[in-house]
């Protein structure tokens, strides 16, 4: 696929504290995510742990074998409530977060994020290519955020990858501007659904069936995530040709 070289967009300089009123609201909303989130785990942390103890059948046999798949589907159904209150969360903290900077080589992250996706990887026979126009470049990020973002992104390429296809992160440079492309051989997106994938929920025509258990969540968190290192997520799909999520972000002195 033909990229674009970078051209003068700017990136955000992080912004400075906001109000004492509206830090106060933030941090009501907050206190109440918290409380939410502890008061959902907590039953839930109950359900995943006795769901495996009966699966497991770790005090005898159930006897009949329904008891043993039914426990495993309460267990499969807590794990995704679980994830789903963990995201959830994760949004809420990242909405006007600014995160520090320092600098971060980008090719140990990639091959960190493709190294933990590896079954994933494995189940649908697919390869993976880091290519970069210069060894070792770094750049201003949040060393757990980058990773947060690659991660989602190559989960995503690897999900909507045809099986045998190939997973490729590029990164280009252009003077102090770091561009880090995650692209895959999937069916893409139609241009105007590409909008709509980064709002909490949203998901692509055929994420249901490539990946029932998702939320719709990873591509609303990395934008969020790049929002909070000043960076800028922006996706690409030629008809026909995969789908293309360019992280913008400035390259470390």
């Amino acid at each position: 696929m033909a990229l674009s070289a970078p051209h003068s967009e700017t990136l955000a300089a992080p912004q400075p504290a906001e109000s004492r009123a509206p830090a106060s609201l933030e941090e009501q909303k907050h206190a109440f995510l918290r409380l939410v989130t502890h008061e959902l785990r907590t039953p839930l942390n109950s359900i995943l742990g006795f769901s495996e103890i009966i699966s497991a059948e770790l005090y005898g046999p159930l006897g009949a074998p329904q008891y043993k798949e039914y426990a495993e589907i309460i267990r499969g159904s807590g794990q995704r409530l679980l994830q789903l209150v963990n995201q959830v969360l994760e949004i809420g903290r990242l909405q006007g977060l600014r995160l520090d900077l320092r600098p971060e080589p980008v090719e140990p992250l990639l091959e960190e994020a493709i190294a933990g996706l590896g079954e994933a990887f494995a189940a649908r026979r697919l390869r993976s290519r880091i290519i970069a126009d210069a060894p070792k470049v770094a750049v201003l990020a949040d060393a757990w955020g980058l990773r947060t973002v690659l991660t989602h992104l190559i989960q995503n390429a690897a999900t909507f990858s045809p099986p045998g296809g190939e997973v490729r992160a590029r990164i280009l440079t252009q003077g102090d501007v770091v561009d880090l492309y995650i692209e895959d051989d999937g069916e893409g997106v139609e241009p105007a659904e590409l909008p709509r994938l980064v709002q909490p929920f949203e998901r692509g025509p055929r994420a249901a069936e490539l990946r029932p258990d998702g939320s719709g969540l990873g591509l609303t968190i990395c934008d969020l995530t790049c929002n909070a290192m000043g960076a800028r997520l922006s996706l690409r799909s030629p008809p026909g040709r995969g789908l293309s999520a360019r992280v913008r972000l400035q390259a470390a002195p």
